[in-house]
Order: C-alpha cells, then structure tokens, then sequence
C-alpha cells in the first residue's frame, strides 16, 4: 500500500526514492501544512519502514489526528546512533558479550555488528589536571591516557573487531559539536537490496542527554539509556507515545551585546515554567531567520535543562548556510534542499501549524544572564546576581596565599572559571568575543587573580585554529585562559584539583568557594565536590568574572578591575562590538578549517595510533580487572527475581549527579567512606 507514495527525486544526476508524506495525508482527507517539523519526521519513517519492514511498524492512522492519539505509542528506528567514552563503554562491553555467546553456541560471530552507523566519541575523560600554561593540554593527555589504557585499549579493540563502528579518538572534539560539524547528514540515503537509493532525514540516539544538541541542525535525535542505545545500534524498533509538542514562536531579534547563551538561559527558564518535560519543543515563528545555526544548537543543547524530549530548528536557510560553512560535499547540500523542498521539510512560515501547546518570545526582551547556584533553569540578571550572596557576607573572610600574595576570599570568591562544554565553546560568535574581551584586558594591564582556576576546552579543533588566526589565542593565554584540552572537562566534574593553596584551605576548613562555567548543568558539586556556588554564564561573561575574582559584583554598575594607569575598569569598557565579533568571525573563520580538521580527525591523536589493541573476532577479558568485565546475563536467562525492594525513592529536582556524582570522590567526604 505504502508503495502508492514512493516518489523518485533526481539531485545532480543521481536519482533517489523518497516517500511522499503529504501525498499520504492528502489521501487521507488531511493537509501537510498542519503538522509540526517533528511529526513529519515520524510519519516519514512510520510510512517508510510500512513498506520495508511492515511486521516493525504500527497503524499508520494514528498520525492522521496525532494530537489526540498520545496514548498511542509508535515505533521509532533511528538511522544512527552515537555514543561517548562513559555510557557507550557498556553497550560495547554488551556487544562482546553477545560476541562470546554465539561463540559458545557453535555460530558465527561476525554476525554480531551495529545494523546502522554507530560514532562513539571519546571526549569525556581528560580531566584538568595542569592549567594556566603552554604545557598543560600536552600534560592533561599524557595523564589521560596513564589513567584510562583499559578503556582505550577496548575501545580500539572494538573499533578493529566491529562493523559499522567508528571510535573518534580521544582529545579531537566533544560529540555533539563532532555531530553537528561532522557526522550528520541532515538528509541521509541508504542502498535498498534492488541498488536503488532511498533518500530520508538524519535521525538519531545517543547515550547523552545533551544529544539534543543536533536538533538546531534540522536533524531530530536525543539521549536515551544504554538498553535502548543498544537495541537501536541492533536495529530494533523501540516505542514511544505519539509525543506531544510544544510549538515556541520566536519574534524580533536579540539586541547588541546579548549572546546565545543569555537566549538559552532566557528559554530554559521559560520553558521549565511552561513544564515541557516529556515533550518535544519545536520553534517557528519570524525569529528564527535571525538566529545563526550555533545559536540554534546552544538552545537546542539544553533542551535537557529545561525537559523537553528535544528542541527542535526546522531546516530553513541558516541551515544551508551551515552546512556550507562546515564544507559539506555540494552533493550533500544539494540533496538537503532538493529534499526537504520536494517532501515539506523546508520551514514555511506561511504554514498555520497546530501544535498541542503554544508559548512565545521577543527576542528582544534577552538581556545578558546567569544561571545559579545550582539548576540551569534558575536565571539571574547580572543586577541581581549579588544578591544571592547577600545573606552569606556576614562570613569572615578565608586568607589564603597563593604565589607569594595573600587573598581574602569571600563569599562569591572564584575557585573555578572555565569556557567548557559542548554548548557554546564552539560557537564562533562568543569564543571570540571572549578573546577580544581577553585582548582589552590585557592591554588594560588586568589580571585574573591567582587564587582562580581558568581554562579553555573547546568543543572543536576548529576553535583552535579561527582564535589562533584571529590573533586572539595569544591573549587569551596571557590571562590564563589556555588550551587544556578538546572535550568536557569541568562541564562533566573533570575540573581537578582547585589551585592548590585553595585545595588545601578549602579540604581542611569548608568555606563556600564558587565557580563560573559556560556549561549547560551546575547541579551543587558537579563541577568540583569542593564548590558550593556553581554559575552557568556565556563565555565572554566566564572572562569577565574570572577578571573580577568573585561573583559577588554587580557588573553593571561596579568595575570589573583597575587599569595600570589606576582608573576602574568596567564591563562596558571591556565588551566587544557585535560588529566587531561578526567581522572577526567572516575574516578568519573559513569552510576550509572544517575539511582540513575533520579530513585528518581519525589519524590527529598519535599517542591512541601508536595504542597497541587485539584484532580477535572475541575479546579476551582480564579477570582481574574491576573495570572491563564480561557481564553475567547470558548464563543467567532462566533465573528467576523474587523479593526485590526499591534501593531509592527520590522527589523533584533529582538529578544523576545528587545519585552519582559526575565529579571525583574526595577521601575525607561522605560518599567515598559508603
């Protein structure tokens, strides 16, 4: 039946099927126009998988009144699946597994292989052990790699031993930024058994929440667990209800100075208000036309912190505009747009879309914000942000000497500011306002005081070489602000050590210490198990309190610092022009930098080539490990669970680092004595 609705689509001579979703809704007495972007996502792939796997799919009729059928669940095969270093250990730990089992049976192993793409990044095990220097990316991998051999070593072993695997190596990128300048497609074809292509969107799961991320892309995908990770990897269906979705309609434009970030926090508390949890988010609306792509993908990031299954940019021209700078193929460009024109995936904002919720923004209203102490969803106004420590000042002050110099810490005082993350520390626009903030700085003859850990870990290798070119990286180190590594770093808890005379005072005599991060979550002791205070802010604002030394500073009003030449700096003093951050960004960052990176990304790491691994079909499991270890189940099919009792019952506001914590366990606290 589905077969009706196949359409052939020819892009630069080569001619693909696709399948016609609103010639299936117009059968049906319905209009395309009506549905959201992400609901034309599923019924694409519900009419697809109809024709060529039909025992995998349900009725197709529940999409025809989608927003009345939430009871109604719907199978979901994503074309891809991508994982990282922690959570994606486990699904291959899995795979081998399965490996040894039908090795016991007497089959043939090779057969146990991912059935679609399968990108595992590693990015999330440097730690920031050596900062503030040249030598300190060179020291954090050298360590990284002393303390994860294990890991790494199954990590290439899979990579040998698996099709349709590929394993990013470590110190290259963070995934989601690998994903959105890299890995996706946005329109991905697939040979059938006939030879003929069929063309359709890029989806996808991951084993992070922050997944997400690829949906400014125009491409739908988010995190799941490992079990449904795995089934996907296998090519299995997993079901879901008909998802409700939250239409976000975006007017004006964002005033001069205010960063996507600031739009991110604005949005998380809003929509955390509006309670999305459970929902897709997709926005329209006139706004969006003045969005850039990595503005789009810092929202789209932190669809997690404000709970949304996903938030969603439809495909429009800032998405082409992307694709080009990134240096796709031209074939692949061509495809994208020839596609989403021909199958209603191409934003009209013309089209009166029903969507089961509404809620709306002026652009315009986005001032410059904080997020704090500790949930992303909780926006600060920098006016405001003193008063959160109001009523600790009564605190004495902590001395701590630090380089020959004494501090006074106060409540607010810096232990950490870090540009981290994957949400905004690849996006051009406030990376680089962050140098220039940098440049001004240092020719004020301002410093970051001693007793503050700075870092910069970039979400891309690109990063690297647009703020080199730009004459930035130069400044940026002088207030120590130097490379210590390309993944998460403080974001996931691998800030390491405080500045040491701060680790030492800090352990023995808890005192209040806080942090600034441009991260996406600051849940209390995330970052570092010894700061209290943990603040989201964008990049150039991490540069801006790390000047200051505290947090505790009203940057409207009060100076950031004091030049040499004794007068008080303020934040307006040191803030770039837009005009200035966009020229920078036209001149020095080019399509080229994204090829010549991404050309070389599997054979950039020589430490993980020259990383010995077996090539065995199996894997060879060391007994004595406690971190690599074969998992039990598949001798254990018939055993039978009894008695079992609840081991936690937990209320709001619960996250996966209140139940295991994402940063080190110190001797001398609680958790590591349990």
């Amino acid at each position: 039946m589905t077969q009706t609705y196949q359409r052939d689509l020819t892009v630069t001579g080569h001619t693909y099927h696709y399948y016609d979703i609103a010639a299936y809704l117009a059968d049906q007495g319905k209009t395309l126009g009506e549905l959201p972007y992400t609901i034309r996502i599923l019924l694409e792939e519900t009419l697809r998988h109809a024709d060529l796997a039909p025992e995998t799919q349900p009725n197709l009729g529940a999409f025809l009144d989608w927003d009345t059928h939430h009871d109604q669940d719907v199978a979901h095969q994503p074309e891809r699946v991508i994982l990282q270093d922690f959570t994606g250990v486990p699904a291959l730990v899995d795979l081998a597994a399965m490996r040894d089992a039908v090795a016991k049976a007497g089959g043939d192993v090779r057969k146990i292989n991912p059935e679609v793409p399968v990108h595992l990044v590693i990015d999330h095990s440097v730690q920031v052990d050596r900062f503030g220097n040249d030598t300190a990316f060179a020291y954090n991998v050298k360590r990284e790699f002393e303390r994860n051999q294990e890991r790494y070593t199954f990590l290439k072993w899979a990579q040998n031993s698996f099709d349709n695997l590929t394993v990013i190596p470590p110190d290259t990128g963070i995934i989601h930024q690998v994903n959105l300048e890299y890995l996706a497609d946005v329109i991905r074809t697939k040979q059938l058994p006939d030879g003929s292509d069929v063309a359709f969107p890029d989806t996808l799961v991951g084993t992070d929440s922050h997944t997400t991320m690829i949906n400014g892309l125009g491409v739908l995908g988010w995190g799941v667990g490992g079990i449904e990770a795995e089934a996907s990897m296998l090519g299995e269906a997993t079901y879901m209800p008909l998802p409700k979705v939250v239409g976000v309609k975006l007017t004006g434009h964002l005033n001069k100075g205010v960063t996507a970030t600031d739009l991110a926090l604005t949005l998380t508390h809003l929509l955390r208000e509006h309670n999305v949890v459970g929902k897709f988010v997709e926005f329209y609306g006139s706004g969006l036309a003045t969005l850039p792509l990595a503005y789009r993908a810092t929202v789209a990031n932190m669809a997690p912190e404000y709970g949304a299954t996903c938030g969603y940019f439809p495909i429009d021209d800032q998405t082409i505009a992307y694709l080009k700078l990134t240096n796709r193929p031209q074939a692949t460009i061509d495809r994208v747009v020839a596609y989403a024109k021909a199958n209603g995936f191409f934003y009209d904002d013309s089209e009166p879309r029903q969507y089961t919720e509404t809620e709306e923004l002026d652009l315009s209203t986005v001032v410059s914000t904080v997020a704090g102490p500790n949930r992303p969803q909780d926006s600060v106004k920098l006016a405001d942000l003193p008063a959160q420590f109001a009523s600790r000042r009564n605190l004495p002050a902590y001395p701590v000497t630090v380089g020959g110099n004494q501090f006074d810490l106060h409540v607010g005082s810096l232990g950490i500011a870090a540009i981290t993350s994957c949400t905004n520390t690849s996006n051009p626009q406030v990376l680089i306002a962050a140098g220039l903030i940098a440049k001004k700085a240092v020719e004020l003859g301002l410093k970051v005081p001693a007793y503050v850990k700075t870092s910069l870990a970039p979400g891309s290798r690109v990063v690297t070489e647009y703020l080199k070119a730009a004459g930035l990286q130069d400044y940026l180190n002088q207030i120590g602000f130097n490379l210590v590594g390309y993944g998460c770093t403080t974001c996931i808890g691998n800030s390491g050590q405080l500045v040491d005379e701060v680790q030492t005072a800090v352990s023995e005599n808890p005192f209040p210490i806080a942090a600034v991060e441009s991260g996406n979550r600051n849940f209390e002791g995330r970052v570092n198990p010894l700061v209290k205070d943990t603040y989201l802010a964008s990049p150039p604002l991490v540069v801006i309190y790390a000047l200051a030394g505290t947090l505790d500073i009203d940057l409207t009003t009060q100076p950031v610092g004091t030049s040499t030449d004794g007068k008080p700096v303020y934040l307006t003093d040191l803030w770039p022009d837009d005009a200035e951050v966009a020229d920078l960004t036209q001149r020095y960052l080019k399509p080229e930098q994204f090829s010549d990176n991404y050309g070389k990304i599997l054979d950039q790491n020589a430490t993980w080539n020259a990383l010995s691994a077996p090539t065995s079909e199996t894997y060879d499991w060391d007994a004595k490990s406690t971190y690599i270890a074969s998992p039990p189940f598949f001798g254990q099919t018939d055993r039978q669970l009894s008695g079992l009792r609840v081991l936690a019952k937990l209320g709001d506001s619960i996250t996966t680092d209140h139940i295991s914590p994402a940063a080190s366990l110190l001797r001398n606290r609680p958790l590591a004595s349990t």
